[in-house]
Formats: structure tokens, sequence, C-alpha cells
């Protein structure tokens, strides 16, 4: 894709803050202070633990592409960035990863093994596919995404979805891991079944292997024509994606396996619930479940009533973000879907210069905080049931900071922007980037069971908030972002709780601090720090 993006200015983080009486209009019991970068907020909240929503499913980012390298040539630190990804281990007040709970695995389409006759010029965007020319599987492939989902595994995240972007090689129409069609699928007329054999073989081998392959989606953005080589890809349309879910629901009943199908994959949510562009592409909701839909899948038996879409170019605006979701959250309610959001990076260039400001003179904590925006809102407006980041790890460039990863690569002998990616075979260094640690204070706390609860507080986008209670009704988890650049007091309100509070501790995202922990007195105030993104974990008695 071509991707461009504005971030954050420093005027507009001094605008919000000033402006913030304004966006925040006070409650009772609310006390402004002076207007100092120093001073300090109360705000009132309450949290209802009697009103409940969604129930997460998990957290998740995905393997696309570099940990194909890294989890193969990094051998020196690979055991370190999985921690990173995995990790629910606290030490000494510090969390040593964020946790994931699901972990998205890309069953390439073949064009590693194709080298340079594959048309993709960029060496890590090219995928190692199990299958062989002769159409038999290796299962030595792949090595080094196979160990980062050893490494999710052993670090307890137990929930894996294979994805696909394109079918193998040996079943596309130009033989490429990218399409010429331009609006229709690159898969051959008579390797529907073939392909549906191939994802659900995939699928029974790491089932046979102990892994837990919750989804399989075979799939991604099927609104884009993905012909410029630039990665493997393949358009589809609402009948074509049908086919093929209907060869891979009966591939996956002829294995006896219970892995379910996971469909949509939208390019963004608008695709979901109106005509854009192609109409062959679009109201995906409608056309793969509605009865009378010559795409109808409602009636399969791996398809569980669920739906995927991406939060890419519906998230400029706060506004605008609000919007779309809601409008796709009332469709997918109108035939009682659960959604997930599948991938989410700061992709385009519709970023609002107001909101947003200028990506030159943004910090990689302004990104980090924008994140929030997205995923609060993807939580409470759409309502998704899981959430899941784009690329978890990847090569900085282009001045892009940390607006595609999480973990930020510099293989050695790197010498910067459009550099020969095949570096990545050198090993090198790494670095945790704030959206790391933000996306942490979701998927560390928020775990899989918990289910969403009432909250109640003058929200903006310069400050908002969810609330959640794990399944034993033990623990309430809050997670708050603060834009203004003063901190924050919490005046709370505590109705149905199950039990007193018996210990309070915060988790706290800075520019300086990576979920930085603090403990409270159970009759303590907690405290926001000014642009942050803090979690506050309550243990109830």
């Amino acid at each position: 894709m071509k991707l461009k993006l504005l971030l954050f200015s420093t005027l507009l983080i001094n605008f919000s803050a000033c402006s913030d009486a304004e966006t925040l209009p006070q409650q009772g019991g609310e006390e402004e202070e002076p207007d100092t970068p120093s001073a300090s907020v109360e705000k009132t909240v309450t949290i209802n633990a009697g009103q409940t929503f969604q129930t997460i499913k998990g957290f998740a980012a995905s393997d696309c592409w570099t940990p194909a390298f890294v989890g193969k040539y990094w051998t020196n630190n690979r055991n370190e960035i999985a921690e990173l990804l995995f990790s629910s281990e606290i030490a000494d007040g510090q969390p040593k990863g964020i946790g994931l709970s699901m972990w998205r695995v890309n069953m390439g389409g073949g064009s590693m093994e194709q080298g340079d006759e594959s048309g993709i010029s960029n060496v890590s965007r090219r995928a190692e596919s199990y299958l062989n020319d002769d159409l038999t599987l290796d299962w030595t492939r792949c090595e080094g995404q196979r160990y980062f989902m050893e490494q999710a595994k052993e670090l307890g995240c137990d929930q894996f979805v294979l994805f696909s972007n394109t079918p193998p090689v040996q079943y596309t129409k130009n033989g490429k891991g990218f399409s010429s069609e331009g609006n229709q699928s690159n898969l051959k007329e008579d390797c529907y079944d073939d392909f549906a054999a191939y994802m659900a073989d995939v699928a029974a081998h790491y089932t046979s292997e102990g892994y837990n392959i919750t989804h399989i989606s075979p799939i991604n953005e099927p609104q884009f024509s993905w012909n410029d080589g630039g990665q493997e890809g393949s358009p589809w349309t609402n009948d074509e994606a049908a086919h093929l879910l209907r060869e891979l629901d009966n591939a996956l009943t002829e294995r006896g396996l219970s892995t379910d199908i996971l469909p949509g994959e939208a390019a963004e949510w608008t695709y979901l619930y109106t005509t854009k562009d192609d109409p062959n592409r679009s109201k995906v909701i409608e056309a793969f479940f509605e009865p009378s839909s010559s795409a109808y899948i409602g009636d399969l038996t791996h398809v569980k009533n669920l739906i995927g879409g991406h939060s890419y170019w519906t998230d400029g605006t706060w506004d605008g973000m609000r919007n779309a979701r809601e409008r796709m959250a009332q469709t997918a309610g109108q035939y009682g879907l659960e959604v997930w959001q599948t991938e989410w990076s700061m992709l385009g260039d519709n970023y609002s210069s107001t909101e947003f400001g200028s990506y030159d003179t943004a910090t990689t904590m302004d990104i980090a905080l924008y994140m929030s925006r997205v995923i609060h809102n993807d939580l409470t407006v759409a309502g998704v049931t899981s959430w899941s980041y784009w690329t978890s790890m990847d090569i900085s460039q282009w001045g892009q900071k940390d607006r595609f990863l999480l973990i930020s690569l510099i293989p050695n002998g790197w010498t910067g922007d459009g550099g020969d990616t095949g570096l990545l075979r050198n090993g090198g260094s790494y670095q945790a980037m704030p959206t790391l640690w933000v996306l942490g204070n979701y998927s560390r706390f928020i775990r899989p069971g918990y289910r969403r609860i009432a909250m109640e507080l003058s929200e903006s986008m310069n400050f908002f908030g969810s609330a959640w209670i794990s399944p034993e009704a033990d623990k309430i988890v809050a997670v708050y972002t603060n834009y203004s650049n003063k901190g924050v007091r919490l005046n709370e309100t505590q109705e149905g709780w199950n039990g007193e509070v018996a210990s309070i501790t915060t988790y706290t995202t800075t520019q300086d601090k990576n979920l930085k922990e603090k403990t409270y007195a159970t009759d303590e105030k907690v405290t926001l720090d000014a642009e942050s993104v803090t979690t506050v974990v309550y243990t109830l008695k």
C-alpha cells in the first residue's frame, strides 16, 4: 500500500490542554486547578458492575512479516523480543511484556521460495508456504514463524488464528502471490477445494502439535486490487469469498476439526455495512448473513455468527471514527454478529490537522495515544470482542516512527531509509516502542473472559476510559487515556461491585514510563499522569 501519515504537533498538545475545561464539561464534585502543566483536575467517574456488555476473546498482533526473519536468525535476542509480546509476568513492579492472548499467523503464499522471480521487490514482504511444487507439504518451512508460535504458547498465549493473504502460488492464476486481475480472485477456478484443503491441513498439523487453532481467516482485505507487487494479496468478490468459505467449511468438517472460520477481514469498517467502490465487494455483512443472498454463509458449521474488519481509514477524526463504528455495530446487531477488529496501524493520510496535527513534530508517544483512541472506540462503540494490531515488529524507515509497529528492528548493516530488508538475516538490535506498552495497558490486564461494564464520565477525545470485570468478579480493571498536559485525580463512585476493594494498583505509560506500577491505599484517590494511558486494577475481597 501507499502509506502516508500525519501526527500530533506540539501546538495541538498545548491547545488540547488549554481547552480541557471546554472539551470536558464539569460534573458535580469536579474541581478545576490553575491551568499550568503541573496542575491537576478532578474528574468524576462512576463504574457500575451491574451493567455489562461484550466479553473479550483476546488482544492480538500478527507475525507479518519480519518475525519470519527474527525468529530464524536473531538468535541472540529473539527470546527477549518474544517476552515483550507474550509474557504476563510482573517482576519488581515492571511487566516484562504485554501478555498478548492471541497470535495471528500468516499462511504465506510461497513468494519467498520464488525469490526475485516472485515480483515482490521487498524481501521482507515475501512469505513462505508449506506447499511444494509437487503439492506435498514441508513442515520444516516457516522456521521463524514457528519459533514465535512456540514462544507464544510457552509464555501463555493459547489462541492462534491462521490467516491468508493469498492462495499458494501453485494455485494462483498468474503463478504469483499478488494479483493481475484487479477486482476478482487470483485463485484458479478449479482450485477452490485445493486451497481450502491446504488451509485445513495446516490447521490439522498445528492442532496435532498441541496448538489451539481457534480460527482460520482465509481472505484479507478483498476490496483491494493487490496488483502492485508490494506484498502478497488477492481481491475477492463476495460470491468468490463465500465459495471459498464453503469449501473450507467442508475441509474442516472432513478432518474433524473444531477450528472455526473468521470471515470478512474487510479493508475498513464501511465495507461491512454500505456500498463503497465495487458493489460486489461491499455490504459484506448483508451479503454473508442475509439468507436470500447468493453469498450466504450463515448456515455453515464452522461460521459462528462472526465477522472481522479493519480499523484503517476510518480513524481520521474522533467523531468520524465513532460514527463509522456505530453504523457498523448497528448492522452487525441486526444479524446477531460478534465483531472482531483484526488489523490496525496508522495507515493513510486522512488524519485531522486539528485533532492529530503534524507528523513531523510528533513523538512516538503521540502515536500511541492516538492508538488508544482507536482501541477505545473499537471497544466501546463498535463493541468488538477481539482487537488486533498489525505488525508486531518491523524496520522503522521512511520517517514512520512507530506508526506501523510495536517493536522497532535495526538489522546489522542497516543504513537507513530504503535499505535492503534482506539484511534482516544478519540479526540486529530492537527497541520496544510506546505503542507496545499502550497496547499492553489493554492486553496485559483485560484478559479473555473479562466483560465490559458501564463507566460514566465526561468523555471526549482528550479524556476517556472503559471498565472491565473478571469472570470471577474478583477484579475490576479500568483503562483511562488522559491527553491533557495536566494530571487527573479520579473522584470515583462504585456501583454493583461484588465486595470491598482490597488493593488498588496502577500501570502507567507515558513517553518516559512503560507500564510503571504504583500502589494506592484503598481510601486514596487515583491520579492519572498528564499525556498518559493508565490501567487501574482493583482487587476485591
